[in-house]
């Protein structure tokens, strides 16, 4: 080290943050990315989940059967029913590290929080934070900003029933803009339920209730048409699993820990695909290829685990190797209930068993049909040149595995991993000069896509456009290969550029409708006109704000449209892909039925879609017409 570097370094450079701090300076250790809210794992999302949380963790244990939860603009409460924090310890328990009734294995068993760091992350990263025990006839409340208390109150007397009542404000200057999405909303509320049966959960007096557990998630997930069979239901001590096979591509999961949804799966579901290829082998007595058998699969898995281990506290990834200490491994205890349970279940079943088999045989021969189209495509795609000519990648990808010291921030970074699918050199040249080459990445297509809806995945492999796509985003075989969390379409803010977008949208319908299921397709978001004088630019996204910039500028500011992303120089066009980007996102309804919607926007014309598209027409011409 050189001398200069030294006296650099020295004891002024060391500093020790208090807790709230450390939470503030570094958010997203502890809850993830922080968003605006258009995406579901957005912190928002995670602050109001790690609330709940407490409140399912007292319901797990038999205190309280409901919870109820309001959002009043940016102001969220929630209120549970369960024994209520102790109330000499209401303050410490919000605000102080490593305390907590969850390092107490007796008084939280199969806890999903076992840090206690969760409700004093949404305390520091909260503008207000007020948390009030009610336990046997006595309150405590405490009031926070930021994570530092600013009143304890005296414990009085109170007629309310056991339970803690918390309101908190989310730090606007951390979660910039934000807003919360109804179905991100109703999904987590609707996990909650289906992994706790007979909760009773209320959102703005929106009751959520569910009685069958995982079966009623399925049946929500999916839809009755697509499905070859009846949803095979199995529950056991610990572990509770629901599946079929749909008409679709591709495979599909749903896995919980502890009522946490693992939305990057973990050991668990590893050994869930692992013993479910086993038993179905052992079943048929036959050596299938296990992606026939997983292939088109719908499922979803929870188990109850002691002290889990997840890998980020925002624990989406299960770590454990064991399903308690010194107990029976994640893989056997998995695998052996499956192959006892589902195993019976056939048996017992000969017309699902059948239908089951069709699926799989069905399967195998596609894959033999493409078997020498893939190798083909993987050919052209290695001489496309596709990292050096169509895409322009980045340096970290949702599913590589982190290692090194900084694993925890690495994680977080991949989160962020985001790809631009755009059209034609000069959109795609203002993204790449524009982007963040750490987590953003580009990909250009060359026209306009094929309409695929109605076709086979053969398809894929012989366009070209397709088959590149694909291989950048590494999905050729299966969903957990994915190499971005966001897959951003980015097209022009015209009739064509609507138009790809659609036709990218089948697409992933089509073949790969669990990317947008599970969150990871949006539509990128940028201004329609640039407002301006000497003293202010204002970028606008619609007419009206642009009438209202005109109006606050003053007479004759300088209008631009900008027909084209080619058009924003690449200075301007960072502002709208950072941290303020704007992501519309392609959101399912559950149980939407993906081949009637695709058949009516993509099919054949019919009076329904006429009468859609006149309907429409009129707001469209306004969204892209001229600036007056």
């Amino acid at each position: 080290m050189a001398e200069k570097d030294l006296f650099d370094y020295t004891e002024d450079n060391i500093r020790s943050l208090d807790w709230q701090e450390h939470i503030r300076l570094r958010p997203g250790m502890y809850i993830g990315k922080l968003g605006d809210g258009s995406s579901p794992d957005d912190g928002i999302y995670v602050l109001l989940k790690e609330v709940i949380d407490n409140c399912i963790d007292e319901h797990t244990m038999g205190h309280g059967k409901h919870v109820d939860v309001k959002i009043e603009g940016k102001t969220i409460t929630v209120r549970d029913y369960g024994r209520g924090i102790p109330l000499g310890k209401v303050v410490d328990v919000v605000s102080k590290m490593n305390t907590g009734a969850k390092y107490d294995s007796k008084a939280f068993q199969k806890s999903v929080g076992l840090n206690g760091v969760g409700s004093k992350a949404v305390n520091a990263l909260s503008n207000y934070f007020k948390v009030t025990a009610y336990r046997e006839g006595k309150e405590k409340t405490a009031e926070f900003e930021r994570g530092v208390l600013s009143k304890e109150h005296k414990e009085t007397a109170t007629k309310e029933e056991n339970g803690t009542f918390v309101t908190f404000i989310p730090d606007d200057s951390i979660f910039k803009n934000f807003h919360f999405v109804q179905e991100y909303l109703d999904n987590q509320f609707w996990n909650y339920c289906y992994l706790n049966a007979g909760l009773v959960m209320n959102l703005n007096n929106k009751r959520y209730v569910s009685k069958n557990g995982l079966l009623d998630l399925l049946q929500r997930k999916t839809n009755e048409d697509e499905l070859r069979y009846p949803i095979i239901y199995l529950k056991g001590e610990d572990i509770e699993v629901a599946l079929s096979h749909a008409n679709g591509y591709g495979e599909e999961y749903y896995s919980f820990v502890n009522g946490q949804f693992t939305t990057q799966g973990g050991t668990h579901l590893a050994a869930f695909r692992e013993g479910y290829v086993k038993t179905i082998r052992d079943f048929f007595k036959k050596d299938y290829d296990a992606a026939d058998i997983r292939g088109s699969i719908c499922a979803a898995i929870s188990v109850r685990v002691q002290e889990p281990v997840f890998e980020s506290q925002t624990k989406t990834k299960l770590g454990s190797m064991t399903v308690s200490e010194g107990g029976q491994s994640m893989k056997n205890f998995i695998g052996d209930f499956l192959l006892k349970e589902l195993d019976n279940f056939l048996h017992r079943n000969s017309t699902t068993a059948d239908a089951l088999k069709r699926r799989i045989e069905q399967n195998e021969r596609e894959r033999k049909e493409l078997a020498g189209i893939k190798k083909l495509a993987n050919e052209r795609a290695k001489k496309a040149n596709l990292h050096n000519k169509k895409l322009r990648d980045c340096k970290f990808h949702y599913n590589d595995e982190p290692t090194g010291k900084d694993k925890e921030v690495i994680v977080e970074k991949q989160k962020e991993s985001t790809i631009f699918i755009t059209e034609g050199d000069s959109a795609s040249g203002s993204i790449t000069k524009a982007r963040n080459v750490n987590t953003q990445a580009v990909f250009s297509l060359r026209g306009k896509p094929l309409n695929c809806y109605g076709l086979t995945k053969k398809v894929v492999y012989e366009n070209e456009e397709f088959n590149l796509l694909q291989h950048a985003l590494n999905i050729e075989e299966g969903y957990e290969g994915l190499r971005y969390n966001n897959i951003v379409i980015a097209t022009d803010a015209d009739v064509d550029g609507m138009h790809i977008r659609l036709l990218l949208m089948t697409f992933f319908l089509q073949f790969f409708p669990d990317l947008a299921k599970n969150g990871h397709v949006y539509v990128l978001e940028t201004p329609l006109f640039r407002v301006r004088n000497k003293q202010e630019t204002i970028y606008c996204y619609d007419e009206a704000e642009k009438q209202a910039a005109m109006k606050k500028l003053g007479v004759k500011p300088e209008i631009t449209r900008f027909k084209g992303l080619g058009e924003i120089s690449p200075d301007e066009f960072a502002r709208f892909i950072s941290s303020d980007m704007k992501l519309q996102p392609v959101i399912m309804e559950q149980g939407e039925h993906i081949q009637n919607l695709l058949e009516y926007y993509m099919g054949k014309n019919t009076p329904q879609r006429q009468d859609f598209i006149i309907g429409n027409l009129r707001v469209e011409l306004d969204l892209i017409k001229e600036p007056s």
